[in-house]
Protein backbone atom coordinates (compact mmCIF):
# COMPACT_ATOMS: atom_id res chain seq x y z
CA UNK A 1 0.00 0.00 0.00
CA UNK A 2 2.36 2.83 1.26
CA UNK A 3 5.89 1.14 0.44
CA UNK A 4 6.87 4.24 -2.28
CA UNK A 5 7.88 2.85 -5.42
CA UNK A 6 8.10 -0.25 -6.61
CA UNK A 7 11.78 -1.91 -7.43
CA UNK A 8 11.37 -1.66 -11.05
CA UNK A 9 10.81 1.85 -11.55
CA UNK A 10 12.91 3.08 -8.40
CA UNK A 11 15.73 5.52 -8.22
CA UNK A 12 17.79 2.64 -8.66
CA UNK A 13 16.33 0.81 -10.81
CA UNK A 14 16.83 -0.24 -15.02
CA UNK A 15 13.85 1.70 -15.85
CA UNK A 16 15.40 5.22 -15.01
CA UNK A 17 13.93 7.82 -16.60
CA UNK A 18 16.31 10.42 -15.78
CA UNK A 19 17.69 13.40 -17.99
CA UNK A 20 20.56 14.43 -15.69
CA UNK A 21 23.59 12.64 -15.19
CA UNK A 22 23.02 9.04 -15.84
CA UNK A 23 22.21 10.08 -19.36
CA UNK A 24 25.42 12.01 -19.64
CA UNK A 25 27.19 9.19 -19.62
CA UNK A 26 25.78 7.88 -22.47
CA UNK A 27 26.53 10.85 -24.88
CA UNK A 28 29.61 9.62 -26.98
CA UNK A 29 28.78 10.46 -30.68
CA UNK A 30 30.16 13.61 -32.41
CA UNK A 31 28.10 15.47 -34.54
CA UNK A 32 30.27 18.48 -34.82
CA UNK A 33 33.74 18.61 -35.89
CA UNK A 34 36.62 21.31 -37.05
CA UNK A 35 35.48 23.47 -39.85
CA UNK A 36 38.09 24.02 -42.66
CA UNK A 37 37.63 27.78 -42.68
CA UNK A 38 37.20 28.50 -39.15
CA UNK A 39 38.63 25.90 -37.20
CA UNK A 40 36.15 25.68 -34.57
CA UNK A 41 34.39 22.67 -33.60
CA UNK A 42 31.37 23.61 -34.93
CA UNK A 43 31.15 21.82 -38.53
CA UNK A 44 27.80 19.50 -38.52
CA UNK A 45 28.88 16.26 -39.85
CA UNK A 46 24.81 15.22 -40.88
CA UNK A 47 23.85 18.66 -42.00
CA UNK A 48 27.84 19.84 -43.72
CA UNK A 49 27.46 22.97 -42.65
CA UNK A 50 29.30 25.21 -40.08
CA UNK A 51 27.42 26.31 -37.48
CA UNK A 52 29.97 29.22 -36.36
CA UNK A 53 31.07 30.65 -39.85
CA UNK A 54 28.60 29.06 -42.36
CA UNK A 55 30.78 27.25 -44.74
CA UNK A 56 31.09 25.75 -47.04
CA UNK A 57 28.89 28.89 -48.01
CA UNK A 58 30.69 31.65 -50.17
CA UNK A 59 29.91 34.50 -47.50
CA UNK A 60 31.02 34.45 -43.74
CA UNK A 61 28.14 34.06 -41.02
CA UNK A 62 27.89 36.87 -39.60
CA UNK A 63 24.82 38.85 -37.32
CA UNK A 64 24.37 42.43 -36.12
CA UNK A 65 23.12 40.90 -32.77
CA UNK A 66 25.82 39.05 -32.13
CA UNK A 67 28.43 41.89 -31.50
CA UNK A 68 31.10 40.06 -29.77
CA UNK A 69 31.39 37.29 -32.21
CA UNK A 70 31.64 39.92 -34.95
CA UNK A 71 34.45 40.93 -32.78
CA UNK A 72 36.30 38.00 -32.52
CA UNK A 73 36.56 37.52 -35.84
CA UNK A 74 36.97 40.96 -37.50
CA UNK A 75 39.83 42.72 -39.18
CA UNK A 76 42.86 42.85 -36.96
CA UNK A 77 41.95 39.35 -35.04
CA UNK A 78 44.78 37.53 -37.12
CA UNK A 79 48.09 37.91 -38.99
CA UNK A 80 47.10 40.70 -41.08
CA UNK A 81 49.66 39.42 -43.55
CA UNK A 82 48.91 41.78 -45.96
CA UNK A 83 47.06 44.92 -44.14
CA UNK A 84 49.86 45.72 -41.74
CA UNK A 85 52.35 46.63 -44.04
CA UNK A 86 49.65 49.38 -45.17
CA UNK A 87 50.31 52.43 -43.35
CA UNK A 88 53.74 52.43 -44.27
CA UNK A 89 52.90 51.98 -48.19
CA UNK A 90 50.42 54.46 -47.85
CA UNK A 91 52.63 57.47 -46.24
CA UNK A 92 55.08 56.70 -49.28
CA UNK A 93 52.63 57.06 -51.83
CA UNK A 94 53.22 53.13 -52.92
CA UNK A 95 56.09 53.66 -54.75
CA UNK A 96 57.58 50.17 -55.36
CA UNK A 97 61.58 49.61 -57.16
CA UNK A 98 63.17 52.91 -55.56
CA UNK A 99 66.22 53.03 -53.88
CA UNK A 100 66.72 55.76 -51.03
CA UNK A 101 68.57 58.74 -50.90
CA UNK A 102 71.20 58.96 -48.98
CA UNK A 103 71.03 61.19 -45.78
CA UNK A 104 73.83 63.01 -44.91
CA UNK A 105 74.98 64.74 -41.94
CA UNK A 106 73.81 68.25 -42.08
CA UNK A 107 75.41 70.28 -38.96
CA UNK A 108 73.90 73.07 -37.27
Amino acid sequence: RGRGRSALCGARGPHTMTKGTSSFGKRHYHTHTACRRCGKISFHKQKGICASCGYPGKKMRSFQWSAKALRRRTMGTGRMRYIKSMPRRFKNGFREGTQAKKQTATSA
